[in-house]
Formats: structure tokens, sequence, C-alpha cells
């Protein structure tokens, strides 16, 4: 058929304002569904609380109080998450080395493995044996290296009790610096996860706590912490038939005099370790992942001063966030401070791998709770798959995002 040019013209205007009018409807819906029915959070936000929701593309629609600073509680591992991510890369495997001296001494040195689990003690254990050349079958001192980091590291917020958050970190620590133990029926106690046994180091603080079962941490004081690896090594060393004649202590790897026969690279990738990390809140993976990268960015001994100032740097610099402030990775403690804004722009960054975090129906999300405050921030997926961001901190005593979380959910789904 042939059109005459003014035919086309009227055409090609047509299907213009055609276009034009399907766009401004599209954005009248997206405004009466996202943002005028949002109003009704309003009312849950108090002056110690703050909200902000965006969507797919990024434009706010929704906020309260979003430049207020305050508590993130665990919140705060999605940053630590996105700062390991810059300063160690997302194949990033922990390593621990094995060496030997003259006088059959084997040294063991610790990088900060946060996932050094009697599973991976076990695997060492029998590779250790099985080095072609080199016959191991003796062992006169266990020495523990521990020196990449420096000992001992307090963080704030951590307390000195018998619970797993409360474990110290450190550069060689095993089972998250702590011990998982039950009664049997006879009253005696056991392990309460087969592959870890329980041994005599640790029968006296377990008595010590006074419980019946639950996982008790190691104290960083007078190096328990780092020998209890050490003796949970010589466990499964001695299941592979290695003979042992010294005793098992702490020291340091002389690099031109130690030989070097073995180097374990973790199983697990930072990628895992991020997953495991969200999953579980752990705040031992938080720090030791934050002190790491400390050691990375300004060399070893790794200090949390120097993961702070990291992670700190990698906020200014590459996400234009100059007003968090961050005293350790977890979350633990209160002297943390960041505002929903900044905590937008780090959940933007981290929507490539929103998939680490745990998920509830369409939402992908990490919670935050200390005495007195509840957050919670990450992502609500569409129809189309696009996600919505949303951060949602309450810093008021007796109050709950769950109400919050219920408006979202039926308004961005």
């Amino acid at each position: 058929m042939y059109l005459s040019s003014k035919s086309k013209s009227f055409f090609t205007a047509a299907t213009y304002c055609f276009l034009v009018l399907v766009c401004l409807l599209n954005f009248g819906t997206a405004r009466r569904l996202y943002a005028e029915n949002l109003t009704d959070l309003k009312p849950f936000i108090g002056d110690q609380d703050s909200i902000l929701v965006a969507d797919p593309q990024g434009r706010i629609v929704f906020s309260k109080n979003a430049d207020l600073q305050l508590v993130p509680a665990s919140t705060l591992k999605i940053f630590t998450a996105l700062v390991a991510l810059h300063y160690l890369g997302s194949d990033y495997r922990f390593v621990t080395e094995f060496y030997q001296d003259h006088h059959s001494n084997l040294k063991v040195k610790g990088y900060g493995d946060p996932l050094l689990i009697s599973e991976a003690l076990a695997k060492i254990a029998l590779d250790l044996t099985s080095i072609p050349g080199i016959e191991f079958n003796y062992i006169n001192d266990l020495v523990l290296d521990d020196s990449y980091f420096k000992t001992p590291i307090t963080i704030p917020g951590i307390n000195l009790s018998n619970e797993p958050y409360d474990a110290p970190i450190g550069a060689l620590c095993v089972n998250f610096n702590t011990v998982n133990f039950k009664r049997n029926t006879n009253g005696i106690f056991i392990s309460a996860e087969p592959q870890t046994p329980l041994l005599p180091f640790v029968q006296a603080r377990i008595e010590a706590s006074q419980l019946d079962h639950g996982r008790i941490q190691f104290s960083s004081q007078r190096n328990e912490n780092t020998l209890y690896s050490g003796h949970l090594l010589l466990y499964f060393l001695k299941k592979e038939s290695v003979q042992f004649g010294g005793r098992i202590r702490t020291g340091k790897v002389q690099p031109n005099n130690d030989e070097l026969i073995f180097r374990y690279a973790s199983s697990f990738s930072l990628i895992h370790i991020i997953s495991k990390l969200l999953e579980f809140s752990n705040n031992f993976m938080a720090n030791q992942l934050l002190v790491t990268c400390g050691a990375k960015a300004y060399g070893p001994p790794g200090t949390l001063e120097n993961g702070v100032q990291a992670a700190s740097a990698y906020a200014k610099n590459i996400l234009n966030i100059d007003n968090i402030r961050i005293v350790e990775g977890s979350g633990i403690s209160r002297k943390n401070r960041i505002s929903a804004v900044s905590l937008y722009k780090i959940l933007k960054v981290f929507a490539p791998y929103h998939f680490l975090m745990r998920k509830m129906g369409t939402t992908f999300y990490k919670t935050g709770t200390l005495r007195g405050i509840h957050a919670r921030a990450g992502y609500i997926e569409n129809k189309e798959g696009r996600l919505y961001s949303f951060v949602v901190l309450i810093n008021t005593p007796g109050k709950s995002p769950k109400p919050i979380m219920d408006i979202l959910m039926r308004n961005l789904d």
C-alpha cells in the first residue's frame, strides 16, 4: 500500500503520541502503587527510626529520616561483605601453611581462615601424611603461629561470656572458636557434632560453664583459642598414625630455617564464606574478614584498626559514603552508625550478590537485632524479576519492622 509523505507524518505523530500516553499511564500507575500506598508507613517510623525504598531504576519512592545516623546492628554485615569482595576478590581462598624444622617440629601458620573447621583439619591430616617425598610419621612439638593477626584483638561490643556471638577472633582458630557439646543418656559430656571429638582440653571449660548442653567459646587469654586448634589438629594426625613426642605450644615460623611442606587452600571461596556469613549472621566470621582486609590493604599483622581504616577508605573512595561510622565489622557494637541513604548505596553495589542473602518468598534480606534495635535491609523481587531495595532501621525500643515489611510486601510485589 502506498502512503504519501503527509500520511507517513500523520502515522508517525500518532504512534509517538500513543507511546507517550502509555508511558504516562504506566508512570501514573507506578506512582499510585509504589508511592501513595506507602504513605501508610509513616506512622511506624518514629524520630529514632528511618526507612528508604527504591525501585529497580534507583528512584526513591519512599523515605523518612533517611539521613539519620542510626545503629545498623547486623545489617552492617552487608557492608563488611562488600569490603571483603573489594580487597580480597570473589575467588579468594584462605590458606593455612605447614612447616617442618630441623628438630622434627611441625609449625602451623594461620591466616585468619573463618571456615577452618573439623572437616578441613581431617583432610589436612590426611594430606600431610600423603606428601610425595616427605616422610611424615613423627612430630616433636606442634608449634602454632597466629602472628598474622595482632593478639589479642578486642572487638567493641564483645563481652567475656560463653556465648558463641562473643567468640574472639584470631589468625589460627577452628570451628568458629567454639565447641558444641551435650550430655548423653548416662549424663556424660559428649560432642554434639559427630565430626568433632570432645577433647580433654575442653572438659574443664565445659564444666565451668555449668551448662548441660550448648556451645561455648574459647578465650584469647593464655592463647586458649589458638591452642585448641592445635589439640584438634593433633587428634586428626594421630588418627593417621602420626606419632607425637613433644608438646603443643605457640611460636613463630622462621622462613629462612623452616621448610614449607604443605599449603592448605580452603575449599570455600569468598563467595561461599559470605553466603554463610549472611545466612548465620556470624560475628566471628565478619570480623575475621574485616581484619584480613586490613592486613591485605596495609600489611600484617592484621589489626582491627587497619580493618576499620580499610573499610572506611572503601566507603569514602569507592561508594562515595563519607558519613559512615564503624568500629568493627559485625554490627554487634552500638557505636556503629549508618544512615538509610548510605546503606542503600551499599545495597546498590551489592545487588549482583543478592542471592547470597537469606530468602523468604520474594524477599532477599539481612536482619539486625540488638536490645531495643531492629533493622532489616535487602531486596524484594517483583514479578518481572527486578529488584526493589529497602532499608528499615528501627532504633526505638519496643518497635518491630514487621508491620513495615507487611506493607512493603503488599505494595512491592
